[in-house]
């Protein structure tokens, strides 16, 4: 049952049945604060595991409650839907921080993020070394962001999806301009650094999950900002990749990619298992232009000083070519559907 922007009486008094009741509450002010596992919750709540999984269904079915699978974990979120979490953050904020109920349950959700930290900080010391001699090769990373903020301005947007989101970064420093973000990634290690480092830097309006970046597992025509960042390199289908992820954007939404320019160096293939040694800006218009996309800028990064091998870091930016419509009551023009 889904909660719409004007219900009829029925839906309503069912989805207050649903969220009207403790536990549930309970549940919806933690998700409001990011995704979590049965055992968290369980762990949380100190409810047994068939109680909090009976809560989570009749919260399922209500529409204000989303499930993703990631392995054999099954994680739990806020709807993706705006008019949901529109109404589950109007309950939730209305909820006194120090009753004490709540306060143990915030205790009890910060040492379950504490064990998310730890674990990514395990699988960091494991990679820490590969990662910074590659990191070496290039210009600062620092830079590359300052750029990438220039690009997208500071203009607020409604969603933002980040393929291959690594270690959550770009949700990162993009969370004070979007009203939802979702990163996807393949590695669940990845995906617990990821969520060890939002939890740190408090951003609660990002999710990450686990998925396939041939088929990402999000709604098309959704999203108003897509990024792949040091993605393209380690795929066997880069072209393919675009492509998806052109389908995933809104009328004018932007699809922002950085990797490396051309190079020789045949190591990051032998040793790193990089499929691709960089991409020209003639072979990104190319793919962009195939995927609906006109490409809009370009930038370069020069590697740093000193550096022994160099390694030139590119950032494409495109755009998608359907018209976006002001009225509200318009459909989008689509230049993809009428080719």
């Amino acid at each position: 049952m889904s909660l719409h922007s004007h219900a009829t009486l029925d839906t309503m008094v069912d989805t207050l049945k649903a969220a009207a009741e403790s536990s549930r509450l309970r549940i919806l002010a933690l998700l409001s604060r990011g995704d979590l596992t049965v055992s968290d919750l369980t762990e949380i709540l100190n409810q047994s595991q068939p109680r909090v999984s009976r809560h989570l269904k009749l919260l399922l079915e209500a529409g204000l409650i989303g499930r993703y699978q990631e392995g054999s974990w099954a994680y739990f979120r806020l709807s993706d839907s705006d008019t949901e979490r529109d109404f589950v953050n109007g309950l939730v904020s209305r909820v006194h921080l120090s009753d004490p109920q709540v306060e143990r349950d915030l205790e009890r959700l910060a040492a379950v993020k504490r064990k998310r930290q730890e674990r990514a900080k395990e699988y960091f010391s494991e990679n820490a070394t590969s990662w910074d001699h590659i990191r070496s090769l290039h210009a600062p990373d620092a830079a590359v962001e300052v750029a990438l903020k220039r690009l997208v301005g500071k203009k607020p947007f409604q969603t933002m999806l980040d393929l291959g989101t690594g270690t959550g970064r770009l949700l990162e420093i993009f969370a004070p301009l979007y009203r939802r973000g979702v990163g996807i990634d393949l590695s669940r290690e990845m995906l617990t650094v990821a969520r060890a480092n939002l939890d740190r830097a408090g951003v609660a309006n990002a999710q990450v999950r686990q998925g396939d970046i041939y088929a990402p597992p999000v709604e098309r025509d959704a999203y108003d900002l897509v990024t792949m960042h040091q993605v393209l390199h380690y795929l066997d289908d880069p072209q393919l990749a675009i492509r998806e992820a052109a389908r995933l954007l809104r009328p004018a939404g932007r699809l922002v990619i950085v990797d490396f320019a051309p190079h020789a160096l045949e190591f990051l293939r032998n040793e790193h298992a990089h499929m691709r040694l960089g991409f020209s800006d003639r072979q990104i218009a190319e793919w962009f232009a195939e995927a609906g996309l006109d490409l809009e800028e370009t930038e370069n990064f020069e590697p740093r000083a000193g550096s022994g091998a160099k390694l030139t870091v590119k950032l494409w930016l495109g755009r998608d070519r359907r018209l976006l419509i002001a009225d509200p009551t318009q459909t989008a023009v689509s230049e993809r559907e009428t080719a």
